[in-house]
């Protein structure tokens, strides 16, 4: 219980998809996943960045050093949703859907040129993970549970930042290389088939069922709707957040989730790398 405390006093206030480890573990899957052209033309345009030398490290950039695009960085829904069954953004004109859309185009687009595609690949890695993160298909009014503590003594530490960063840490460590590498292995040609050929509309489904499921206790299920709380459906301005006790349980519980979402994104990216990267130099 002491290291799990520990854990979560590292966790910022307002907590990204993934964390560092969690993005990095999806692009070094896809990486890994490519075929030789494109692979070469993602080396290519990765060589002309001034900050990144990996698809890995490049996919943090989404968040850092500010965050760009914001609302492109999860899927807001009502509380009233049971399915996503379309690729419309609900409460916003973008949201992760259009993100990936418009930046798998740019990848496509003969006429783009080399900054834009590498501004493009670097984004598009990020959007894919966060959209298996099941706390960034979620809800708005509690920012999809990082107005949930997680302990009543730490203002930062928020059931957002337990999917993030916590149950990796606590089930994988921060090794991104080797995590990537095992969950490689452990694929099977019959997964690797089917996720290659799913689409962010199931992609988005799937982290959504986790989200509202009962055992990840983010919300309650009340009157057709999934609410804040058994008392309160939607988190108003000023109202007191509530408190949930999560011990090590929990993570135990979640981790094979965890490890699921990581490696079915890394798969998915590598798709939709391999059919937009080309080889050969790009308009300036």
């Amino acid at each position: 219980m002491k290291r799990l405390l520990c854990l979560l006093l590292l966790l910022p206030s307002f907590a990204f998809a993934w964390g560092e480890t969690g993005h990095r573990v999806v692009c070094q899957i896809a990486y890994e996943e490519l075929l030789p052209e494109p692979r070469a033309e993602l080396d290519r345009l990765l060589a002309l960045d001034p900050d990144f030398d990996n698809f890995a490290d490049s996919c943090l950039f989404a968040d850092k050093p500010e965050r760009i695009r914001w609302q492109d960085h999860f899927v807001n829904m009502p509380r009233s949703t049971h399915a996503v069954t379309t690729s419309d953004c609900p409460l916003a004109e973008t949201c992760a859907f259009t993100a990936i859309h418009s930046d798998f185009l740019i990848l496509l687009d003969p006429q783009a040129s080399d900054a834009q595609k590498l501004l493009a690949l670097k984004l598009l890695g990020h959007w894919v993970g966060d959209v298996h993160q099941p706390m960034h298909v979620s809800f708005q009014d509690d920012r999809g549970a990082n107005s949930n503590h997680v302990d009543p003594d730490d203002e930062d530490a928020s059931l957002h930042g337990v999917w993030d960063s916590t149950i990796i840490r606590h089930s994988l460590g921060e090794d991104h290389a080797q995590i990537a590498a095992d969950f490689r292995d452990e694929i099977s040609a019959q997964q690797r088939a089917a996720w290659k050929h799913d689409s962010p509309i199931e992609w988005v489904h799937e982290s959504f069922q986790i989200t509202i499921s009962p055992a990840a206790r983010y919300c309650v299920q009340k009157q057709g709707a999934c609410w804040y709380s058994s008392d309160n459906m939607m988190l108003d301005q000023g109202e007191e957040w509530r408190n949930l006790t999560i011990a090590a349980d929990y993570l135990q519980l979640h981790a094979p989730t965890v490890e699921l979402r990581l490696q079915q994104a890394g798969i998915r990216l590598a798709q939709l790398l391999n059919q937009s990267l080309t080889n050969g130099k790009k308009n300036e």
